[in-house]
């Protein structure tokens, strides 16, 4: 049995006898009964949302209460009756009160008037507590404007009543001006004459004169505005809103560029990583695109800023846009920091097929404008200096009283700051992206560039020749175009490895079927044909010398040569003294290793590494993050001492940092200093050993001669005097001081001749050297023939120097062994006039 519901009567019956004498509305309607239907006259009184009924307006206590919150008043028509009792229920008018609940039955009242009873309609829907509320609401919000409006108007009241004071006071000024002047007038009037009527003449004059006075302010208005025009200020005021138009400009195709990565890759791979067969992992994904999605959010704000700014012309106030910029740029350096990663995870990527099928459908969509995915996420790492540049232009263009300079180069600080960070640590990539974009190129593909130690070195176009049937080609000519356009070749060469490449009508490359891709670990470079090769021989005078081979041993394959011919005699001194430091640089670490594996247990990369002089700043020298291609600290600035110490550092030596020196040594020292350093390390070898791991009087281990020196040098000797002698160690750190003082000299004398051109000292020097290096009685062949090709580079450019008309031909079929026997014979001049 269910409980009654319990209310407070005594307060209801309180409620009722308000309602029956202060009700919103009250008076007698006929209320239908639920038990039988009948209609029964009843005294009604509405109190705010409460329906109280009576049995008449004098009774005590109600029959009956309604609680009309949430529900609805409504008229409905008459009732459908027999005919009889028409006429009078035309004159009755009908209303339900319907509540809001299923399964209550809604209250049937009428009146006899139909303003009485759209009166009480009118009541009951007006009744509900919600309504009021609501109304209640938006009348406080009226009276919260009009108190504003009033606030406003009091705070213009009080400045009208201040401007009314101030023009008070400049009234009563005026006032008291007006009377001095009155009274100086009247002080002056006796001593005026009363003239007549200025003559005719005279007003056209004062005419003239006015006319005059005014063109002449207009003139003076021109030219100073004219003469503003002209100014230095002016011309860097527009020079300041072209930079900031030109940087919207960018801005704005940075953005799009950042949408493109985001909706052309980001999210069509978010969406394949969630697929039942994903190509693609979401860790790598995220390891990607790191921030990317957020970049794009922050400079889509910026951008929108740099809009409105434009949108407020002239007066542009960039500073506060930095000032939101910023705190945000930390993103950026997560992302620099990721980049170097992210290569490497899309590299591990691209082998599975499923997903590098995917990516190139991708890359083809026509937003991509045949850019790859890889030169999208490298545009965000060029973005921080491109600011500063900006900035910088910005800047020199801003006078120093300017209200933004001090901002401006607040942010031009934080942005250089962030950038000395980023730059150390995007170099690293720029390998990575190199290697990767060339492995695109390649149709077949290339594993051996997704391996993020190997750095490229150079490229470029050489012809191959058919090794085999090389004797045979003596009567081919080096512009034969059938030559030239069967064997054009496009060689990379990396650190490790050299590839070479054939390139199709519709620019792609194939690797060669066979000895595309060489292992320079096995690999033996022949500059120069050997003096009893005829065949040899007679093909040099065809080709000009110009031709070099490669000698391939591969362990597990027989071995083969490649025959290679350059455009033009740099080329071919480019292309053989950068593959012969890569060889040398390999074969290097074994030879060292081998050399102090008794003093240390450690391998020699892990004592580079543990070497503090490698990457420790100094009073003297200061290094960058950024590795060079032999994983070594970057050298930002040094002493010249320190650089030469790394230049005749045995242990190792990077191509782009002996490039890099002898592009840039003028600047800080001279050739005299190089050379006597070159001299030092050869005659004293030991002197560019650390002295941490200085040999003193360790104990020398024997073992053969030929079976160290294998690995490091280009092939084994035909013939030594002892060939069963043995060495010791110090003999072999002779021999790699040797040839550390020949490679660079090859560099030196291939990539700079213009330097022995114009100093013949330097030139006498090296030659001076190298006579001495050839009389050492211990050199190996290996060692002279490198000499002396050294010695017959420099005696080419002496003779084309001295001579009108040089006749370089008989000089070049000389082989390496005929010209060191005529070195070691004849004196300088003598040899010189002999060619002569």
């Amino acid at each position: 049995m269910q409980k009654s519901v319990r209310y407070n009567e005594g307060h209801a019956l309180y409620l009722s006898v308000i309602a029956r004498k202060e009700g919103t509305k009250r008076g007698y309607l006929s209320k239908k009964t639920t038990e039988n239907s009948k209609w029964h006259e009843k005294f009604f009184a509405l109190y705010q949302n409460v329906l109280f009924y009576f049995d008449t307006d004098q009774s005590a206590r109600p029959s009956g209460i309604y609680l009309l919150e949430g529900c609805t008043c409504e008229r409905v028509p008459a009732l459908k009756v027999s005919t009889v009792g028409k006429d009078a229920l035309d004159k009755l008018h009908y209303f339900l009160v319907v509540f809001g609940h299923d399964g209550q039955k809604p209250l049937e009242l009428r009146t006899e008037e139909e303003s009485d009873c759209d009166e009480w309609v009118e009541a009951i829907q007006q009744a509900s507590y919600s309504d009021i509320i609501i109304e209640r609401e938006v009348l406080m919000q009226k009276y919260i404007h009009l108190v504003q409006i009033v606030e406003t108007e009091k705070v213009a009241a009080n400045q009208l009543r201040t401007q009314l004071e101030d023009q008070d006071t400049e009234i009563e000024r005026l006032k008291s001006e007006i009377i001095a002047l009155n009274k100086t007038k009247e002080r002056m009037r006796p001593y005026h004459v009363h003239q007549e009527e200025e003559d005719p003449d005279i007003k056209k004059i004062k005419k003239v004169q006015s006319f005059m006075r005014g063109w002449l302010c207009r003139r003076k208005w021109k030219i100073i505005v004219q003469d503003y025009i002209c100014s230095p200020h002016a011309e860097s005021m527009r020079k300041r809103n072209q930079i900031v138009f030109n940087m919207v400009e960018a801005e704005t195709e940075y953005v799009h560029q950042l949408s493109i990565l985001v909706n052309c890759f980001l999210r069509p791979l978010r969406m394949a990583a969630s697929s039942k067969k994903p190509p693609i992992s979401h860790d790598d994904v995220s390891s990607i695109f790191l921030n990317s999605e957020t970049i794009m959010f922050l400079h889509e704000i910026f951008h929108q800023g740099l809009k409105a700014r434009i949108a407020n012309w002239p007066t542009l106030v960039l500073a506060d846009l930095f000032d939101i910029l910023l705190p945000m740029l930390n993103i950026y350096q997560e992302f620099v920091r990721n980049h170097q990663y992210s290569l490497q995870v899309l590299a591990n990527c691209k082998q599975n097929r499923d997903f590098d099928k995917l990516l190139k459908q991708y890359e083809s969509n026509a937003a991509c404008e045949g850019r790859m995915l890889e030169t999208f996420l490298t545009y965000p790492m060029f973005q921080i200096p491109r600011y500063i540049i900006t900035l910088h232009e910005l800047l020199a263009h801003t006078p120093h009283e300017h209200v933004e300079r001090k901002s401006l180069e607040f942010a031009k600080s934080k942005l250089e700051e962030l950038s000395r960070v980023m730059h150390d640590e995007v170099s690293d990539t720029e390998n990575i992206r190199k290697n990767l974009a060339i492995e695109r190129m390649i149709v077949e593909g290339c594993d051996i560039l997704l391996d993020t130690s190997q750095t490229f070195v150079r490229q470029g176009s050489l012809i191959q020749l058919p090794s085999v049937e090389r004797g045979k080609l003596s009567k081919v000519r080096l512009g034969s175009l059938s030559l030239k356009k069967e064997g054009e070749r496009q060689c990379f060469l990396f650190t490790k490895h050299f590839l070479i490449c054939t390139r199709s009508s519709g620019g792609k490359l194939h690797l060669l079927k066979q000895g595309g891709v060489l292992s320079l670990i096995e690999c033996t470079l022949i500059e120069e044909p050997d003096a009893n090769d005829e065949d040899a021989k007679n093909s040099g005078q065809v080709f000009g010398h110009l031709d070099f081979k490669i000698v391939v041993e591969p362990s597990d394959a027989p071995a083969f040569t490649v025959v290679l011919l350059a455009p033009s005699r740099q080329e071919k001194a480019a292309w053989t003294s950068d593959i012969s430091q890569c060889i040398d640089n390999i074969r290097c670490n074994g030879l060292m290793t081998s050399v102090f594996e008794e003093n240390s247990k450690v391998t020699v990369p892990h004592m580079i590494k543990s070497d503090a002089r490698l990457h420790k700043d100094d009073v003297d020298i200061c290094f960058s993050k950024t590795l060079n291609s032999c994983k070594v600290p970057q050298i930002r600035y040094a002493s010249v001492e320190r650089l030469l110490e790394r230049l005749t550092d045995l242990r190792f030596l990077s191509i782009d940092f002996l490039n890099t020196f002898l592009h840039t040594y003028r600047i800080f020292t001279t050739a005299t200093v190089v050379m006597e350093k070159l001299a030092d390390i050869y005659k004293k070898p030991f002197t560019s050993i650390p002295s941490l791991l200085e040999l003193g009087n360790a104990n020398k281990k024997n073992f053969y001669l030929l079976y160290i020196l294998q690995p490091f040098f280009f092939q084994c000797p035909k013939y030594i005097r002892n060939s069963e002698r043995t060495c010791d160690k110090e003999f072999i750190i002779r021999c790699a001081a040797t040839n550390r003082v020949l490679n660079v000299l090859r560099h030196w004398v291939s990539k700079h001749s213009q330097d022995f051109e114009m100093n013949g000292e330097l030139k006498m020097g090296v030659i001076c050297l190298l006579e001495e290096v050839l009389r050492d009685p211990d050199l190996l062949p290996q060692e002279r023939k490198a000499t002396a090709n050294i010695l017959r580079a420099d005696f080419v450019s002496v003779c084309l120097i001295q001579a009108e008309y040089p006749k370089t031909e008989c000089f070049e079929s000389l082989s390496a062994m005929e010209l060191h026997i005529g070195l070691q014979m004849n004196h300088d001049t003598l040899y010189f006039l002999l060619f002569l």
